[in-house]
């Protein structure tokens, strides 16, 4: 069973996104109003993905919040944006509201009034170590909607084996801490190897810099 914690402004949002996520027989271990609340590190209680309910005038506080933290790279970030959320930003390839998202860590931004089964899978896919994009972002990336991708320019400085260790860590959805562990490092390292190789490859998030890897080859899939 999939556990979850919820952070959501409206006591009301957070009742009902709990009766939600209970019918679709999931385990809500705890609820705070706010990320503040959480103290820029995630608690003891043991979850397997932490959902945001946002609204969209505290959507752009919900992001830079995380960016400035290490939570996300502690456990995976289901953003469920509000009504307000620009829905021209997901439309832009990595300009906006989307991109900003993926850059500080969230691993889906899924629509709050989103299918109890479209969050259900959300969920599975996040918590193994996926990243799940809306149907309309997916529509605004086709081919048929997008230029055809350029080939890749050669990397002004080349990963270290180090940072390909760390890259293939990535790729397997492992967090700065659990990369910490595996590679008996400090946590401050292995945040700067993951700083490093997204500077490098030139990626705004970890998952473009996967993404970026596998592409170059640097990722054995």
């Amino acid at each position: 069973m999939i556990r979850v914690f919820i952070v959501g402004a409206s006591s009301l949002a957070r009742a009902g996104l709990q009766n939600l996520l209970v019918d679709c027989d999931l385990e809500v271990v705890a609820s705070v109003s706010n990320l503040d609340a959480l103290g820029g590190s995630f608690p003891d209680a043991e979850a397997d993905a932490l959902i945001i309910e946002a609204s969209g005038e505290n959507s752009e506080s919900v992001l830079d919040s995380l960016a400035h933290s290490d939570l996300a790279s502690e456990i995976p970030v289901v953003l469920l944006a509000g009504n307000r959320w620009p829905a021209e930003s997901v439309r832009t390839d990595f300009g906006t509201a989307s991109r900003d998202a993926l850059r500080a860590g969230v691993r889906a931004v899924l629509p709050n009034n989103v299918a109890p089964s479209q969050l259900f899978a959300a969920l599975q896919a996040v918590a193994a170590g996926l990243v799940v994009l809306h149907p309309s972002e997916i529509d605004a990336r086709s081919p048929a909607a997008a230029p055809a991708s350029q080939p890749l320019a050669e990397l002004t400085e080349p990963l270290t084996r180090r940072e390909r260790e760390v890259l293939q860590m990535l790729a397997s959805g492992l967090a700065n801490k659990e990369i910490a562990v595996r590679l008996n490092i400090s946590d401050h390292t292995a945040k700067f190897h993951v700083g490093s190789i997204l500077g490098k490859l030139g990626a705004a998030s970890r998952t473009e810099a996967v993404a970026l890897g596998i592409r170059r080859g640097l990722v054995l899939l």
